[in-house]
C-alpha cells in the first residue's frame, strides 16, 4: 500500500512555505521603490509613472482568473513556483532597462508573477489547520514583514549603490523564492474528471458575497498600490532621502504585522460586517492625513494606521472566500476575488498620476482619501445585500 502523502501542518513543511512568502514578498517590495524612483530620476512624467504601474494590472485582471484555475488543476505549489521564476526574469529585465520600454517589459512579467502567486499563496494557507482568521493573519504578517525587509533594505541600497545594484539584489532575493517554493508541502491535487477550465468561475459569480469580497480586496489593495506607485515620491517631495523614504513606507507594513497578529483573531465571521467598514475608514483617513504632514512621527502614525487598516481588510476578504468555497475551487475564489486588488492597481496610480500632473501629488493623496472613505461607506448597505436570503 503506497505511503499517504505527508501531511500539511507538519512544521517542517511550513518552513518553506513562508520563506517563499517572506522573500517573493522581499523582492516586490523592492520594486516599490525601485521603478517610481528610477523612473522618477529618468525624467518620467507622472502619467508615465503611473502609466508602469497601471498598464500591465489590465493583464493580471485576466490572468488572475487563469492563475487561480490552474492552481486548482495543477496544483499550487507548482503555480507558485512559476511566480518566483518570473520575479527572477523581472529583476534581470529591470537591471538591464533604462527606458520606459525596458520598465514596462519588467513589470509585465511581474504582474504575472503576482497573478499566479496570490492565489496559489492563499489556496496554500487555506489548507493549514486551526483558526482561519489566525492562519490568514500570520501569512499576513509575514507577507508584510518580507515587505518590510524589502522597502528598507531597498532604500539603503539605492543610497549608497544606485538603482542598478538594487535590481540585482532583487534577482538574488527571488532566485531563493524559487528554491524555497520547490520545498513546500501541498495537498495532493485530485485527478478525477474536472469541468472545463472557467466553469468554476460562472457558479461563483452566482454569489453575491462574492462581490462584496471583490469590493474588500479593492479596498485593501489602496496602501498597496500607492506604495508601488506614489507614496516613494509623496515622501521625496516633502523632503525625505531615500533610504529614510524607505523606512517610512515600511511602517505601512508594520502596521500590517501588527493587523496580522493582535487584530486578526477579531475576524471571526464573515457575515460580521464592522471588521471591513472600520478598517475601510481607518484606510481613508490615513492616506489624507498622510499629505496633510512633513513631520516624520505624523507621517510614520500615518502609515502604520492604513497598514493597519489594511491589513484587516486583507484578513476578512480572505475569510469571506474560505467560507464561501470549498478547498477544489479554493485557488479559482481566491482569484475572483482578488480581482478588486487588480482593479485597485490598475485604477489607483491612473488616478494618482493624473491629480498629480494637473493639481500636485498632496492634492491626489487628499482625493484618493476622499473616495476610499465613500467607498467604505458604501460596505454597509452592500454587506446586508450580499449576506441575505441569496447563496453566500
Amino acid at each position: 500500500m503506497p505511503a499517504a502523502p505527508p501531511p500539511v501542518n507538519r512544521p517542517l513543511t511550513l518552513v518553506p512555505f513562508h520563506v517563499n512568502a517572506f522573500t517573493w514578498n522581499f523582492g516586490l517590495a523592492m520594486t516599490f521603490l525601485l521603478v517610481p524612483l528610477f523612473a522618477h530620476e529618468l525624467g518620467m512624467s507622472g502619467v508615465e509613472i503611473g502609466s508602469l504601474i497601471s498598464l500591465p494590472v489590465l493583464f493580471q485582471l485576466g490572468l488572475n482568473l487563469l492563475g487561480g484555475a490552474y492552481a486548482d488543476r495543477i496544483g499550487a505549489k507548482l503555480t507558485s513556483a512559476f511566480a518566483s521564476l518570473c520575479t527572477v526574469a523581472a529583476a534581470i529585465t529591470f537591471a538591464t532597462s533604462a527606458s520606459f520600454a525596458g520598465l514596462l517589459a519588467g513589470q509585465f512579467l511581474m504582474i504575472v508573477s503576482r497573478a499566479a502567486f496570490w492565489p496559489s499563496n492563499w489556496s496554500l494557507a487555506s489548507e493549514l489547520p486551526g483558526d482561519r482568521s489566525r492562519n490568514m493573519g500570520w501569512l499576513n504578517a509575514i507577507t508584510n514583514a518580507g515587505q518590510i525587509a524589502g522597502i528598507a533594505a531597498t532604500g539603503m541600497v539605492i543610497a549608497q549603490f544606485g538603482f542598478r545594484a538594487g535590481f540585482w539584489v532583487m534577482a538574488a532575493i527571488c532566485l531563493a523564492s524559487l528554491f524555497a517554493s520547490l520545498l513546500v508541502a501541498h495537498r495532493p491535487v485530485e485527478h478525477a474528471a474536472r469541468p472545463a477550465l472557467f466553469s468554476t468561475y460562472r457558479a461563483l459569480l452566482r454569489r453575491r458575497s462574492i462581490y462584496f469580497a471583490m469590493s474588500c480586496s479593492c479596498i485593501s489593495a489602496l496602501p498597496f498600490s500607492l506604495s508601488a506607485s506614489f507614496y516613494p515620491i509623496l515622501l521625496i517631495e516633502q523632503g525625505f532621502a531615500s533610504d529614510a523614504a524607505g523606512w517610512l513606507l515600511s511602517l505601512r507594513a508594520v502596521g500590517s504585522i501588527v493587523a496580522g497578529i493582535a487584530i486578526a483573531g477579531l475576524v471571526r465571521r464573515a457575515t460580521d460586517p464592522m471588521p471591513p467598514f472600520l478598517s475601510a475608514i481607518l484606510s481613508a483617513v490615513s492616506v489624507g492625513l498622510a499629505a496633510l504632514f512633513s513631520h516624520p512621527l505624523w507621517v510614520g502614525l500615518c502609515l502604520v494606521g492604513l497598514g493597519i487598516g489594511a491589513g484587516v481588510m486583507m484578513v476578512y476578504f480572505q475569510v469571506v472566500i474560505i467560507a464561501i468555497s470549498p478547498p477544489g475551487q479554493r485557488g479559482s475564489a481566491m482569484a475572483l476575488g482578488g480581482l478588486g486588488f487588480g482593479l485597485s492597481n490598475f485604477f489607483t496610480p491612473v488616478i494618482a498620476g493624473a491629480l498629480t500632473d494637473i493639481y500636485g501629488i498632496h492634492t491626489a493623496f487628499y482625493a484618493l482619501g476622499a473616495i476610499a472613505f465613500v467607498s467604505g461607506l458604501c460596505l454597509m448597505p452592500m454587506h446586508r445585500w450580499a449576506f441575505g436570503n441569496q447563496p453566500r
